[in-house]
């Protein structure tokens, strides 16, 4: 389902108008080593988990409290709501591990609360995802000895054993192969994919929490989904397998380049070295010109990855990519990707094309959501106040040229991210079948309006998403390039 969320790992936009990246890169990276105040004993972390139902039943209690005392019912509602949402983001993100990872997913409640509660929350994430120190020469040597052999040097003239960045789960660094190619080596932290897994088995006994903040959601299969997505990130064989699936598939294209991939174990990758600028420094101090063909570009990748290459990525941060000195958009980092030989759910298609007709079918629209599990039976929604949510999400792909910037990102999201329990937003679920392709609108989007970016998107979209044009028949005739 089209939707705008500010996501606090990859899109949210904090008061200086920037977005905290994934690596810490370069040199300057060894001053700013922290220690690593992460819990990891598993007894601790079940224990911090364990507070989110206990804490639910305490405020509840409170809340019967106060509204026999004669205050509003609505009110002390939104007011748990809010407690429970503090209490969920600052637990997941002191957490890290697969419960920072269900935070990301579920970040949508974090642009629906007040700034005194996000602010904090968007801090926490970003000092986690800075918080991990980098490994020192003999541990990298250590991995490296046990995933390529004692001989691995023989792969390389040249290794650096400062990591050029760090990452959540793992560092890379420079290298030159054997061959005499600039290479970049993947290596994950020991350990690193033990509280990932862990940490949803134990999310699964608070699940009852999240349906407090959203009705409408089943979190449990989604959580299910997300421990098989996890486990998949922490699996660099598979992470090769999909990057050089982009590779050949982008091959001599005059617009994408994928870096081939020379090697790949289950925590060791080497692939070829890309050089260019990161798309956070486009966003920073980019022309427009550059803006504008990095956000087409990326459009143009998202979208035609799943015809091209069965796979969409499906993690859009600014750090994952680069614009070359050739023009060309330039793409890192597979471990996240959705497997859709398919290609894109023509649904999606079919949705967008009933928003942008001025004289919208919304009971055609509820009937789409139900048949795909974005509305649970038993959820009734309003249809004008489904036609108000959903009209703006279909803009950008309805008019000819479009202008992605932050004022309407922070519009949209203070608009669909509503505590109130009238508003519309909570009604909905997501398919777990949907959690990347959600992950990749909803960051994908925030990088466009990072960008500021103005340019021919409908035409992108209409492209590569099918089912646009397949019902009804006279829909046929319209031209595509509009």
């Amino acid at each position: 389902m089209p939707s705008v969320t500010l996501l606090p790992d990859q899109c949210a936009i904090d008061s200086a108008g920037s977005a905290p990246e994934p690596y810490r890169q370069g040199p300057e990276m060894r001053d700013n080593v922290r220690v690593n105040d992460v819990p990891k004993n598993p007894v601790t972390r079940a224990v911090k988990m364990a507070r989110l139902p206990i804490g639910l039943a305490g405020r509840t209690a409170i809340g019967m409290g106060k509204r026999i005392g004669g205050r509003p019912a609505e009110i002390v509602a939104q007011e748990i709501q809010q407690r429970t949402a503090d209490q969920i983001f600052r637990v997941l993100g002191e957490l890290k591990g697969g419960a920072m990872k269900l935070g990301q997913a579920l970040s949508i409640f974090e642009a629906a609360l007040p700034p005194e509660i996000a602010g904090p929350y968007r801090a926490t994430l970003t000092k986690l995802q800075e918080s991990a120190p980098p490994l020192p020469a003999r541990t990298v040597h250590q991995v490296l000895a046990r995933e390529l052999g004692e001989n691995w040097r023989d792969n390389f003239t040249e290794f650096n054993d400062t990591p050029a960045a760090a990452a959540s789960i793992g560092q890379v660094h420079e290298a030159v192969w054997r061959d005499g190619r600039p290479v970049a080596v993947k290596i994950q932290y020991p350990g690193a994919g033990r509280a990932l897994i862990s940490d949803f088995t134990q999310l699964s006994r608070a699940g009852g929490v999240f349906g407090l903040l959203m009705p409408g959601l089943d979190v449990r299969p989604l959580l299910e989904e997300l421990k098989d997505r996890v486990a998949e990130e922490l699996d660099y064989e598979l992470e090769a397998m999909s990057q050089q699936m982009f590779a050949d598939a982008y091959r001599d294209d005059p617009d994408i380049y994928v870096p081939d991939v020379l090697l790949g174990t289950d925590q060791v990758l080497v692939s070829e070295w890309m050089d260019g600028t990161p798309l956070s420094k486009i966003i920073s101090g980019g022309s427009k010109e550059d803006r504008d063909r990095a956000g087409i570009l990326l459009v143009r990748f998202l979208f035609s990855g799943p015809s091209r290459a069965g796979l969409l990525h499906a993690d859009p941060h600014p750090g994952n990519f680069r614009l070359l000195d050739d023009g060309r958009l330039g793409v890192l980092d597979f471990g996240a990707v959705d497997r859709l030989p398919g290609g894109l759910p023509p649904f999606l298609g079919r949705l967008l094309r009933i928003m942008h007709d001025d004289d919208a079918d919304i009971e055609e629209v509820e009937r789409e959501l139900r048949e795909h599990g974005f509305l649970r039976p038993g959820i009734d929604v309003d249809l004008d106040a489904l036609h108000a949510f959903l009209a703006p999400l279909a803009e950008p792909s309805k008019v000819d040229c479009f202008k992605f910037s932050r004022e309407w990102l922070r519009e949209e999201a203070t608009r669909v991210t509503d505590l109130r329990a009238s508003n519309i937003t909570r009604r909905f679920n997501l398919p777990p079948s949907y959690v990347l392709i959600h992950r990749v609108s909803t960051a994908g989007i925030g990088v466009l309006c990072q960008l500021e970016c103005e340019g021919e998107f409908r035409a992108e979209v209409l492209r590569w998403v099918p089912g646009y044009f397949d019902a009804p028949e006279d829909d046929l005739a319209i031209d595509p390039a509009r």
